[in-house]
């Protein structure tokens, strides 16, 4: 399987910028993508940024020029730069990656962190 954990979210005031990070570990053969997702309090989750292993990058409108995802890819991380936040984006971000396992024919496969809680407020 893999486990994903995410990290550096947290409180900001509108306008600020957090960086979010993500690391994957576990019996990976290969990462076709990885990517954030949010979901605010009563509302689905959605798509914000994908990176593939092509360092191809998919940002949602909603955040187009705002935020940054990249990678390390030795490290099997990725990283989202979230600037000039505001209370819109409050919500649980979710990591994701699409990946096949070693030893494993089947796949790829999707999957998830637990999330990481960013609230934009004065």
């Amino acid at each position: 399987q893999v486990q994903l954990v995410e990290s550096g979210g947290g409180l900001v005031q509108p306008g600020g910028s957090l960086t979010l990070s993500c690391a994957a570990s576990g019996n990976i053969f290969r990462i076709y993508t990885m990517g954030w997702y949010r979901q605010a309090p009563g509302k689905q989750r959605v798509l914000v940024a994908t990176i593939n292993e092509n360092d191809r990058t998919y940002y949602a409108d909603s955040i187009k020029g705002r935020f940054a995802i990249s990678r390390d890819s030795a490290k099997n991380t990725t990283y989202l730069l979230m600037n000039s936040l505001n209370p819109e984006d409050t919500a649980i971000y979710y990591c994701n990656t699409v990946a096949s396992l070693r030893g494993v024919l089947t796949g790829p496969n999707n999957f998830w962190g637990r999330g990481t809680q960013v609230t934009v407020s004065s």
